[in-house]
């Protein structure tokens, strides 16, 4: 015990981290170490190195001797040892390999290790033998994995050296698992070539890693094409199982055919002409971009040399195919939301990881490298260098990648050594840190400086996007001073072509307005833009987000709290980006009211504000220009414009369903009625010099009475007034229709802003009948002439504005009509029903489809309503909770009363939803009303994308219409024309 405790002590003083229990095994292992114990020091973690070494001395005690008189493989083994447990293990079972890690370099891998499975390079019957074959070739290619990790450990390899070392010997092993192969199957009358892909092929391979492969096969002269194929796929079969199998020295790696055409579902080996007439037809945007990396790495090196150059060709025209430009934009939402789900600590796919920066590059490659033959390069390094040197990426954005990416690669080595597992997290336990850290040379502090450099360089990649893509197009057009390589105007199309912008010309010229210049503004765009222009690329207009950011920007750009506020606020800029690419009508809206960029901050200041508190506002801006109506309106026009764009913003970011959207935007125009009410009254009673001679109210109809109005309603009215005690009948009319004339002048007057039009045509007689009527008319009308048609319209009476004891006493007169006792009679249920049907004869447009009309189109809005007021007016005279002038609450009535099944209630409530919700976007998205679902693929895309459906959801989204809209119709059929 005491000379245990004397060497824990030793190995204390020597740094060793666990210095009993390594006591323990110099002991146990009854070997003496001596000088090797300080020679440990330096190993990044000496406990590690000290158990594989003593396990190493108990197997072969003179391996001491040979560490202690070459330098060289003292320094190797140990720098290994204090890294690779795994390799460690290997070392310790076969203690023959040990002395060749000293060695500069091992010879030619693949005759190696053709030679350890029975199989000489040069004859043409290979003689590799069963298990055997399988275990040998494990042991060789372990051995010279660990020559080339000693070396990599002891700092004499680059990471470049190191990747195209481990690639060569992993196409060495396939070469070998081929030979194991045809001893197995044969390979009958097929040429067969194995296509390194990924990282093998591109000589950048990790120390464990599937190896991405994919076979093309040819018949020999005079062959069966259909036999010598099936006859490659059992060879390229067997070389895939000689990979894998789990022999006593383990497996190697999977062998992964995933890359092929059609993927897994295609046949594991094609023909070349298989091969090409696929990629012409069918290929996707990422098969090219993983075509890349096509290499040849064994079987028949013609045939494989052969498939490069076809293949190759393509690749490179690949930037000008159709749909380009959605399937970049789709693989970079696939990466970044791969990425998003990853945690930080995952160094190959978390964010600022190895496969952002991966991706970032190919797909700078496949832009320019069609005319930039410089640019094919399959290493990312290289690649990155190249782009560099072309001017197509900044030299330090691009150094600082490079560094970037060569340290998290660096790390992925070191995880992976260590147990020879494929792995890409960060450990979180500070001995594994350790390790990391001092195998990387940080001695002082490992731990923390490593996670120091760790976050700076995930940092600076996370940022990739901006610099590689965006940084680059400043420098091209802001007319800056030359500090680095320009990228040329036509490459900077092409990138912005690439991106998603249809008009890169437009973009480059727009981007010069913002950002050329010494201006403090222009510096602060200069920043901000890199950023911005990647979020534009992800809306569904690009050109329509960067444009109206450019107007916005020539608005605002003095103000000084506007830049600052994109500057410092993220979360503004990014939702501004979206807004603007995604909204016509919000962008037209912010144009005339660029203040309202304040309330992108944050979710509450989208919150849809009270009716009292809009009012009391619209009341002071009127009662501030008492003798100007038209300014008192323009001023609540103003109000009114920016609660459509809050109301707008919060729909597009989906903080309110259609509903509230419906309840907020008929707020709004009761708000503004009344505000243009007050207005007029005040002028009129000015030019009569006294107070109005009648009360008056402004009753709602239509969706403003449902509380459904949309961004393009009209406001459907009409317009009541009644005679204040003593005055004149005639006096009275008068004024009350100086009074609706007045309002409908006031909200008709030009202005910046969508307009609110009065639409009195639901009154008694139409166009024909007076504007104005007294409540005594109106109830002598419909006592004698009111139709069923005119009962059904009355539903959605309700009171607006004006007067609230004459709009409660109009609301209770039209009662008995829309809700009589016991309900419409069977003849006029027959006109209702005679008169739906007519209209969908006759009103819907030339042209139209009908499946696809939101408003008059099969389940579409009227569809539904009318089974609503049907119910209302048959059962609401004994129902009182049928009477509500809002679709979707006389539905739910209507279930509450049993008159309608929860499910048709489900059914219906679904599609009026879905339908109003695309009357709104197509509003939102186009600036101007439509009720038809678009045909043209692009708009009906950046509809869809409105919606919330993902970028290649827009026949996703035409399906679900047509399903709940068929769903729809057939409730209809049944409870509206048959119940």
């Amino acid at each position: 015990m005491p000379r245990i405790e004397s060497t824990a002590a030793r190995l204390a003083k020597l740094g060793f981290a666990d210095a009993a229990t390594s006591a323990r095994l110099v002991e146990t292992a009854g070997v003496e170490l001596g000088d090797l114990l300080e020679a440990l020091v330096g190993a990044a973690d000496p406990d590690l190195a000290l158990a594989s070494l003593t396990r190493l001395a108990e197997r072969e005690p003179a391996a001491l001797d040979r560490l202690r008189a070459d330098a060289t493989l003292r320094e190797r083994t140990l720098a290994l040892f204090g890294v690779s447990a795994a390799l460690g293990d290997h070392l310790v079972r076969h203690p023959d390999q040990l002395d060749r890690l000293a060695l500069p370099g091992l010879g030619e891998a693949r005759a190696e290790l053709l030679r350890a499975v029975g199989a000489d390079p040069g004859d043409a019957e290979p003689r590799a033998t069963g298990s055997a074959a399988l275990v040998d070739l494990r042991v060789a290619y372990r051995g010279r994995l660990a020559h080339v990790a000693a070396r990599d450990l002891a700092g004499l390899a680059t990471l470049q050296e190191v990747t195209a070392e481990l690639s060569d010997l992993a196409g060495a092993a396939l070469e070998a698992a081929l030979a194991i192969a045809r001893t197995e199957v044969g390979s009958g009358d097929a040429r067969l070539a194995v296509i390194g892909m990924g990282k093998c092929g591109a000589r950048e391979l990790n120390y464990i890693s599937d190896v991405d492969v994919i076979f093309v096969a040819e018949p020999r002269e005079g062959a069966d094409e259909t036999k010598a194929l099936r006859a490659a796929t059992r060879l390229a079969q067997a070389m895939m199982r000689a990979c894998s199998a789990a022999t006593a020295e383990g497996s190697l790696w999977e062998v992964d055919a995933g890359l092929r055409p059609e993927g897994r579902s295609g046949p594991l080996v094609r023909t070349l002409a298989s091969h090409l007439a696929y990629y012409r037809r069918w290929a996707k945007t990422w098969e090219f971009q993983a075509l890349l990396k096509a290499r040849p790495v064994a079987g028949d090196p013609e045939l494989g040399e052969e498939y490069v150059g076809a293949v190759n060709e393509l690749v490179w025209s690949a930037a000008t195919r159709d749909n380009f430009v959605e399937d970049v934009q789709a693989m970079r939402r696939r990466v970044e939301a791969h990425v998003r789900a990853e945690g930080e600590r995952e160094i190959k796919l978390g964010p600022g990881g190895l496969r952002d920066i991966e991706f970032a590059v190919q797909l700078l490659q496949l832009v320019h490298g069609r005319l930039d033959p410089l640019l094919r390069r399959r290493a990312t390094l290289s690649a990155l260098a190249a782009l560099s040197r072309g001017g197509y990426v900044g030299r330090d954005d691009s150094r600082g990648l490079a560094e970037a990416y060569t340290f998290l690669r660096r790390v992925e080595h070191l995880l992976q050594l260590h147990r020879l597992r494929r792995t890409h997290v960060l450990p979180e336990d500070p001995a594994d840190l350790r390790r990391l850290g001092r195998a990387l040379g940080m001695q002082t502090d490992p731990v923390g400086e490593f996670t120091t450099r760790w976050k700076r360089h995930a940092g600076q990649a996370r940022r990739l996007h901006e610099k590689l893509f965006y940084r680059p197009l400043l420098q091209a057009v802001a007319r800056l001073p030359e500090t680095e390589t320009r990228l040329s105007a036509s490459a900077a199309e092409a990138r912005l072509g690439a991106l998603g912008y249809v008009d890169p010309q437009g973009a480059l010229r727009h981007i010069a307005a913002l950002a050329s210049g010494v201006s403090r503004r222009a510096a602060i765009q200069r920043t901000l833009l890199p950023v911005m222009l990647g979020w534009f690329a992800d809306t569904p207009d690009p050109d329509a987000a960067l444009l109206g950011f450019r107007q916005v920007s020539e608005k605002l750009g003095a103000t000084p709290w506007y830049l600052r506020l994109l500057r410092d606020e993220t979360a503004v800029a990014q939702r501004m980006a979206h807004v603007l690419g995604t909204s016509r009508y919000a962008t037209q809206l912010l144009m005339h009211a660029p203040e309202a960029v304040a309330m992108l901050g944050g979710d509450d200041d989208l919150a849809v504000r009270p009716a009292q508190a809009l009012l009391g506002e619209a009341s002071a801006a009127v009662s501030r220009y008492t003798d100007e109506a038209e300014t008192a309106v323009a001023a609540v026009r103003a109000l009114r414009r920016r609660e459509l764009f809050r109301t707008a913003v919060a729909d597009l970011s989906g903080l309110i369903d259609i509903e509230r959207v419906g309840v907020a935007l008929s707020t709004l125009n009761d708000v503004t009625l009344q505000a243009a009410l007050d207005a007029a009254i005040a002028k009129v009673s000015a030019e009569r010099r006294g107070e109005l001679p009648t009360r008056f109210a402004i009753i709602a109809m239509g969706r403003l009475g449902g509380m459904e109005s949309s961004y393009a309603s009209d406001a459907d009215v009409m317009f009541v007034h009644d005679p204040v005690e003593g005055a004149a009948e005639r006096d009275a009319t008068d004024a009350a229709f100086a009074v609706a004339n007045e309002v409908r002048r006031l909200l008709a007057l030009p202005a910046p802003d969508p307009p609110l039009l009065i639409d009195p045509d639901l009154r008694p007689e139409g166009r024909q009948g007076p504007l104005v009527r007294t409540l005594a008319s109106y109830r002598a009308y419909y006592a004698r002439w009111s139709s069923p048609w005119e009962s059904q319209a009355l539903l959605r009476a309700r009171f607006s504005a004006g007067d609230a004891g004459l709009g409660a006493a109009f609301a209770a007169m039209v009662d008995e009509l829309r809700y009589p006792a016991g309900g419409i009679s069977d003849d006029a249920v027959r006109q209702i029903r005679r008169l739906k049907a007519r209209m969908e004869a006759e009103r819907l447009p030339r042209g139209a489809d009908p499946a696809l009309h939101t408003k008059l189109g099969r389940g579409g809005l009227s569809d539904v309503e009318w089974v609503a007021q049907l119910l209302q007016l048959r059962h609401a005279g004994e129902r009182p909770s049928l009477r509500t002038t809002r679709t979707l609450e006389a539905l739910r009535a209507a279930v509450v009363e049993g008159l309608l099944d929860p499910a048709d209630e489900a059914v219906l409530a679904e599609a009026w939803r879905c339908a109003s919700g695309v009357r709104d976007a197509i509003m939102l998205v186009k600036g101007r009303p439509g009720d038809s679902v678009p045909t043209g693929a692009r708009e009906r895309r950046h509809l869809a994308r409105a919606l919330g459906y993902p970028p290649d959801g827009s026949e996703d989204f035409l399906d679900d219409y047509r399903r709940v809209t068929r769903r729809a119709r057939r409730v209809v059929d049944r409870v509206f024309y048959d119940g």
